[in-house]
């Protein structure tokens, strides 16, 4: 019997994603996967200055590095990429499941930061980098219409995607549902929004909560509005003004701290 359409595309979707693979790059970057346990290494290409820096890490991963002339150092990622000597091909991390990982730890008010089809690597990249910093549980955004995990996104991150939770769900909107039936609080991030950050959270600082933040420009969609608790703004010092989407990250995590 033929195989109904949505189950072959369900398989190949599987397959695919067993197969797929990311070149990470950067001492910083290798550096960080490279002594991270959870980060399954499949090939390393470093120059004999690199690898002298990453001796260490090297060690510790217990992988076989190839070392490469740095005239023939042509690992499978973009040319203009600034890879100081080393690339390293890995699979991604698996973080687990939405509940497991928004549950929190004991003692800790949990705060997340959710991501409305924001697609640039450097904005995913700089936003988790200040998750890490501000203890924030996960950023999460669509499996589809958002940064996927890359060399790029690795190297803004500066090595918080190896420590700092990602998580890409089928549904944003259903996400933050099951986040809700949780017990967060969902704050929305709209420039045009009457309430600022600051006092949406007095009083629920105890609660754990959820900040939205949509792409420069289109910014919130409609339906991830409307599945907000409320929507709020950051309070500029004077009428005008703007922030990047990673800035205005930063800045809500920070106004939003326990």
């Amino acid at each position: 019997m033929k195989k109904p359409k949505w189950v072959v595309a369900k398989e190949q979707a599987k397959r695919a994603s067993a197969s797929e693979t990311v070149w990470l790059f950067g001492l910083h970057a290798v550096r960080d996967a490279l002594m991270n346990p959870a980060r399954e290494k499949l090939r390393l290409m470093v120059t004999k200055n690199a690898h002298d820096k990453l001796a260490e890490a090297i060690e510790v991963a217990g992988i076989e590095p190839e070392i490469v002339d740095p005239r023939k150092f042509l690992p499978p990622i973009d040319p203009q990429s600034v890879h100081q000597g080393a690339a390293l091909e890995v699979k991604p991390l698996d973080w687990g499941r939405l509940n497991q990982v928004c549950a929190g730890q004991p003692g800790l008010v949990p705060r997340l930061v959710l991501l409305d089809r924001v697609t640039d690597p450097h904005n995913v990249g700089a936003i988790l980098r200040s998750a890490e910093v501000f203890g924030a549980s996960a950023v999460i955004g669509p499996r589809h219409h958002s940064a996927p995990e890359t060399g790029a996104l690795a190297k803004t991150a500066s090595g918080a995607l190896e420590r700092q939770p990602y998580l890409r769900v089928k549904n944003l909107a259903e996400a933050m549902e099951e986040l809700r039936s949780m017990g967060y609080l969902i704050l929305g991030l709209d420039g045009e929004a009457e309430t600022v950050i600051e006092d949406a959270v007095e009083g629920h600082r105890d609660q754990p909560i959820a900040l939205v933040l949509g792409a420069e420009g289109p910014g919130l969609r409609q339906k991830t509005k409307e599945t907000c608790d409320k929507l709020v703004r950051i309070d500029f010092a004077r009428n005008f003004g703007s922030l990047n989407v990673s800035n205005a990250a930063a800045v809500a995590l920070y106004a939003a701290r326990p």
